[in-house]
């Protein structure tokens, strides 16, 4: 999967874990190379799953309760604007 995201020019964000980066390190240079961190990018994640996150605070998007693209285009719209 990481070889194919890379292929693709695209670069990892999320920062490695701490238990993930403690048992990569004593295995040397078969422990494969640190994910590397962009921190601004993670910055902008944050943004956009704050926004996602807010958006599925209501109950009818987060369970699609409208089943025709329409109503639930029109829902997404109905709370973009209360937000």
């Amino acid at each position: 999967m990481r070889h194919h995201l890379r292929s693709r020019g695209i670069v990892a964000v999320i920062p490695e874990p701490a238990d993930k980066q403690g048992h990569r390190k004593p295995r040397g240079a078969r422990g494969a190379r640190p994910v590397g961190e962009y921190h601004d990018d993670y910055k902008g994640r944050n943004v956009v799953e704050r926004g996602f996150n807010d958006t599925k605070q209501w109950w009818g998007l987060a369970t699609r309760y409208g089943k025709l693209a329409l109503t639930y285009r029109g829902g997404v719209v109905l709370r973009a604007i209360t937000l």
